[in-house]
């Protein structure tokens, strides 16, 4: 089953550059382009990852982390932030609020690749013989 991600950014080029690759890796891929959409399609389509940016319009990606880890039904979904904050509070706060990672900005597209793959199809673990 294709793994559903939401991408929620105000910033074109990072959702495009973001969208391309994880198309290219077979993931169903949704944007978002401010918190409230991001909520009504997290509502709607009840994605297996969501990507949020910290700093969006009308809700911020604290606000939407909040919100998705109030409902029991949607504890399942990962939660990856991205900001241009990267101050050791703005870390911790994103992590207390449930989000799986916190990614300063500007990263590296293979290393949040890597994250991604990480939480949606973590490794099992192999039995010695």
């Amino acid at each position: 089953m294709t793994k559903k991600i939401l991408v929620a950014d105000d910033e074109p080029s990072i959702v495009a550059a973001v969208e391309y690759l994880l198309q290219r890796d077979g993931y169903e891929v949704h944007i978002a382009r401010n918190g409230q959409e991001a909520l009504d399609l997290v509502e709607s389509q009840v994605p297996d990852l969501v990507l949020l940016d910290v700093m969006m319009p009308l809700k911020s990606g604290y606000e939407v982390c909040t919100r998705i880890r109030e409902r029991a039904e949607w504890n399942h979904i990962k939660v990856i932030m991205l900001s241009a904050k990267g101050r050791d509070a703005e870390v911790i706060r994103g992590l207390s609020l449930g989000a799986d990672v916190y990614i300063t900005k500007p990263f590296s597209t293979r290393d949040l690749m890597m994250r991604i793959k990480g939480l949606l199809d973590p490794p099992t673990a192999s039995r010695a013989p």
